[in-house]
């Protein structure tokens, strides 16, 4: 599969965007000015950029929280993601919540609560309507390593086999569900030969080589579109911070961090453009500068941005008070 030059250059782009605003995001949450927790993709972005700039414009995401660039891929601004972490009523949400566990149907991204690998399930009743609207489009549905051992994970898996549904389940396998390890978590190997048992094709990628996971998601894609029923990929990165930013991860040996640190999906997007001739070094230093100043401007948005009114808690109820019918 070819991928033009244009879009070769826009991964990166979106790989730079994706880790200079949690880059951002995390120096802010350390200096307190961060309403509420901070979850990152550090290490892991190639994962989210790769799946979410595979869809197409009409596609559905049900991402995760390590999921980024897909949020931003779909066109949920560097600003709003700011002011949504300073709880700003520009925020995704308004200031109701002071994090991204959100989404978005007006940019095709459904939004979700912290029990990971909900989206699974749920990711595949959006796909059931589009096969019964015989409507090409597909969803693409992430969950980390440690949502894989949960029950909406096989619940998820298995109804979408049984309908032969247009959905690609991604696993960004970073190798610790918080502080659990995968080989305590499970007793194979792969994560992909859990689709096994559904009859779904499992594939396995490095999830830290960004033109890679691109491929495979958007061939997945292709297959669910015209019939072919669902894919499992697995993504196998290393998140190199740790579950969020109050957690150390001092439960991670400092080697194996040193060891994943020279995989870094960056350094190896930067490595695959200037050996193919695609992009010199200034040019992506250029895409890197335009990043800077974007996450600037997002953060001055941010910051100027005023604090939800009392009366905008109740927006977004759906309930009857007490005595009214």
């Amino acid at each position: 599969m070819d991928i033009k030059r244009e879009d070769l250059l826009q991964l990166y782009y979106y790989l730079q965007l994706t880790r200079r605003l949690e880059d951002r995001v995390t120096s802010l949450y350390h200096q307190g000015r961060i309403l509420g927790g901070a979850w990152t993709s550090n290490g892991t972005e190639a994962v989210s950029v790769g799946y979410g700039y595979a869809l197409e414009k009409n596609d559905i995401a049900a991402p995760y929280f390590r999921d980024m660039g897909v949020f931003l891929i779909r066109g949920i601004s560097a600003k709003r993601i700011m002011a949504q972490y300073m709880g700003k009523k520009t925020g995704v949400t308004g200031g109701k919540e002071g994090n991204v566990h959100v989404g978005d149907l007006n940019f095709g991204v459904l939004g979700f609560p912290s029990h990971l690998a909900d989206n699974y399930p749920v990711g595949a009743g959006a796909a059931l309507a589009f096969k019964i609207r015989g409507e090409k489009r597909v969803v693409a549905a992430c969950t980390g390593d440690g949502g894989t051992s949960r029950g909406d994970f096989h619940e998820g898996m298995n109804f979408a086999s049984a309908r032969k549904l247009p959905i690609v389940f991604i696993c960004n396998n970073n190798q610790y569900a918080y502080s659990t390890p995968l080989k305590l978590q499970m007793a194979i190997k792969d994560i992909a030969e859990r689709a096994l048992a559904y009859a779904i094709p499992g594939k396995i990628v490095d999830g830290n080589n960004v033109v890679e996971v691109y491929k495979a998601a958007k061939e997945a894609y292709e297959i669910a579109r015209n019939g072919g029923g669902p894919t499992f990929i697995e993504c196998k990165t290393m998140r190199m911070h740790g579950h969020s930013e109050h957690d150390s991860a001092r439960y991670v040996p400092r080697e194996l961090l040193e060891e994943w640190k020279k995989k870094d999906p960056i350094l190896h997007m930067e490595k695959y453009l200037m050996e193919n001739g695609i992009a010199k070094k200034e040019e992506m230093d250029s895409i890197e500068s335009s990043v800077k100043k974007e996450i600037e401007e997002a953060e001055s948005f941010a910051e100027e941005s005023p604090y939800p009114s009392p009366e905008d808690g109740l927006n977004g109820v759906y309930a009857t008070p007490l005595g009214e019918e």
